[in-house]
């Protein structure tokens, strides 16, 4: 996990108000990215007027270019990056993927002692989720609201979208420059599978920016793999 922080140190009597959404849930290659950002009630109105919405809406050049403004603007941010070995292990734990979220963003939440939070719920019961992460931080926030699509109801959480996205954008195109086109890293995208597939034939394990518990990558090992080891054992 690597954590990206920065606070300029916002007067205490502001309120801040904090979003917080991640990048990379689904995919089967690259890391997860999560991100709250801060800004003062005062201030919420000029995500807005700078075109800040559902990081999914906008074009990589467009995000890049919000984002830089909206950390240069912003009260405070922090970025937390969980990669596949991290993901992975959480099942050794038997801790789901939203509880990972959760614990995720509870950290983000305590870190920058917001007075308000919206979240991006990932549980299908959106009050379920708020509450959970209410229980893990340190101190009590005035409000906590957990939201279906509220990157794309709230300014706040779409600007820690667009942030959590720039951010995995980058590592995605340093990604491609070391392994080679893999496509966008879904498990929908059919480059993606021809880039694993090809890996495991050639070296016979899991590329390293995989994540080894997603069935995609456990399929294409028993196809592969495993197949071709029973059929040996049986010449």
């Amino acid at each position: 996990m690597n954590l990206l922080n920065s606070s300029k140190n916002p007067k205490n009597d502001l309120e801040l108000i904090c979003g917080i959404d991640e990048a990379g849930r689904g995919p089967v290659l690259g890391p997860m990215v999560i991100c709250g950002v801060c800004f003062t009630h005062s201030n919420l109105q000029f995500l807005s007027e700078i075109g800040v919405k559902d990081s999914k809406k906008l074009s990589p050049q467009k995000r890049s270019e919000l984002a830089k403004i909206i950390k240069e603007k912003c009260c405070a941010y922090k970025i937390i990056i969980v990669d596949c070995q991290e993901i992975d292990k959480r099942e050794e734990k038997k801790v789901t993927l939203n509880r990972l979220e959760e614990l995720k963003m509870a950290k983000i939440i305590n870190e920058l002692k917001p007075s308000i939070v919206y979240l991006d719920a990932a549980d299908v019961n959106e009050l379920r989720f708020g509450k959970s992460i209410s229980e893990l931080l340190d101190y009590r926030p005035k409000k906590i609201i957990s939201k279906h699509k509220a990157d794309d109801i709230y300014p706040i959480v779409s600007a820690g979208s667009i942030i959590a996205k720039d951010k995995r954008d980058f590592i995605i195109h340093n990604l491609r420059q070391q392994y080679g086109d893999f496509g966008s890293g879904y498990p929908s995208d059919s480059k993606t599978i021809d880039f694993l597939r090809d890996w495991i034939k050639k070296n016979k394990e899991i590329p390293p920016i995989a994540r080894k518990s997603w069935g995609t990558v456990n399929k294409l090992l028993d196809e592969e793999l495993y197949r071709t080891k029973i059929t040996d054992y049986l010449k």
